[in-house]
């Protein structure tokens, strides 16, 4: 099972989402908001209710996401390096 270390809730409702073996991945949360336990998450301010649950992401109305979900449906991310 896979183990979310942090999480960041973006404000075109994708999660950046880094995982305990050192990879990030964003999810794209839009596709879910057809279904009636996301549909509050189109409200930004509901969006950016995620928290980090180590095994899986949840929001202030009690919908949830589970870390092999993240991690199997996002797309991975190779993080940007700023030059010194």
């Amino acid at each position: 099972m896979r183990r979310i270390t942090s999480l960041s809730a973006n404000d075109d409702l994708t999660l950046d989402v880094h995982f305990a073996n050192g990879e990030l991945r964003r999810y794209d949360v839009r596709p879910l908001l057809q279904r009636e336990a996301f549909r509050e998450l189109e409200d930004v301010t509901m969006f950016k209710t995620a928290r980090n649950g180590g095994y899986f992401v949840a929001w202030d109305n009690e919908a949830d996401l589970s870390a092999d979900t993240l991690y199997l449906e996002g797309i991975p991310v190779t993080p940007t390096t700023h030059p010194a």
